[in-house]
């Protein structure tokens, strides 16, 4: 669904004929971006149940419009998709975690076999190409690792206590986690009107170009975010499913792994296969399970960049694998959590408004 709709063919002409006159007041664009990043940086806290409530119904949104196209009336469409994430959101907590922990807790058991193949294998490997003498203590590793793992759990055990002991930090904790799924169903009841309201107020004079704007922007943000995270998915399942007839026993948990990092183009592939075929090795001791595993990813690979992003991403999203690594990280690092969740839509956006006034230029006398 477009972001604003009503806009025609006219829309469109008019849109390349609009003349912006020459005293534009960019003081005050300006201090409205400063204002509204010193807000979402002072809210941030607040505002992360709202945007994950938002960034869900912007997702959602095809899927009711498609219901509605069925003639089933938008509310009870909007309950069907609420009722149908609450049962994946179940079934994650009661059957995928369960097995990622089993998984996780397996991994740490074979660190020690894994110094093991370091010390035995890695290290005069090290020493006769690179010249690298370096001796891998297990038994100080082992104690250290200990160490730590105790003081986090010392630490979580306090934070847990912490918690639960106060009523306040418990309540709050839990309204925030209530008011996602109550605005995302209010959100995506109004999605129509919102959208209708926002282009109301928009100037008459460029609410063509703007609404011009806002329709690539869906585009960008609609391919990447449906269409990437569909592709990440799809990469995870048949990681972990052709680890699986490999034999791996952690073959959920790299498979995951690997579509999660996907994100960033063939960083999910480079960690996914060196992490699997280290585990492979130190499973079976036989090279032929690591062939087995290079098979998996490679056949994976090829159907991700045959199909799955030709399908389902396509190539309008213009996101250098650089430009989203310091988009999630920058996002991270100046508004936390928030950050990260806004990081990518809004890279995205300004993709879109660059492509935008980078065409001004060029048509532009300063470039001519």
């Amino acid at each position: 669904m477009s972001l604003f709709m009503g806009v025609g063919m006219e829309g469109f002409i008019r849109a390349d004929t609009v003349k912006i006159k020459p005293n534009k007041p960019w003081g005050v664009w300006l201090a409205t971006i400063v204002i509204i990043a010193l807000l979402i940086y002072s809210l941030s806290a607040v505002l992360a149940p709202f945007l994950v409530a938002a960034l869900l119904a912007y997702l959602s949104d095809p899927l009711v419009e498609h219901l509605c196209r069925w003639k089933i009336p938008r509310l009870l469409g909007v309950i069907l998709v609420l009722l149908l994430l609450l049962a994946l959101v179940v079934l994650l907590l009661f059957i995928l975690i369960p097995l990622l922990e089993q998984q996780i807790a397996l991994l740490i058991q074979k660190v020690p076999t894994l110094l093991a193949w370091g010390q035995s294998v890695l290290t005069p490997w090290l020493a006769d190409h690179l010249g690298v003498q370096k001796e891998i203590d297990i038994s100080q590793f082992k104690f250290s690792m200990a160490n730590h793992w105790q003081q986090a759990g010392d630490i979580l055990g306090k934070t847990i206590r912490t918690v639960t002991g106060s009523g306040l930090a418990l309540i709050s904790w839990l309204t925030r986690l209530l008011l996602i799924p109550v605005v995302f169903f209010y959100l995506l009841r109004d999605w129509p009107k919102v959208l209708v309201g926002l282009q109301q107020l928009l100037p008459r004079r460029i609410e063509p170009t703007v609404s011009r704007l806002i329709r690539e922007c869906d585009e960008v943000l609609g391919a990447f975010l449906r269409g990437q995270l569909l592709v990440m998915l799809a990469l995870g399942i048949m990681y972990a499913v052709g680890l699986a007839i490999v034999g791996l026993d952690t073959a959920l948990l790299i498979g995951m792994i690997g579509g999660l990092v996907s994100i960033v183009p063939y960083l999910g592939f480079i960690v996914g296969i060196t992490s699997a075929s280290i585990a492979a090795y130190l499973q079976f001791h036989s090279l032929w399970h690591v062939a087995a595993v290079w098979l998996v990813f490679v056949i994976a690979q090829s159907i991700e960049a045959s199909v799955l992003t030709p399908q389902l991403v396509g190539d309008r999203i213009g996101l250098h694998p650089v430009v989203v690594i310091f988009a999630v990280l920058a996002g991270g690092q100046l508004f936390g959590f928030t950050g990260i969740l806004l990081a990518l839509p809004v890279a995205a956006v300004l993709m879109v408004f660059i492509r935008y006034f980078r065409g001004r230029y060029l048509r532009s006398i300063w470039y001519h």
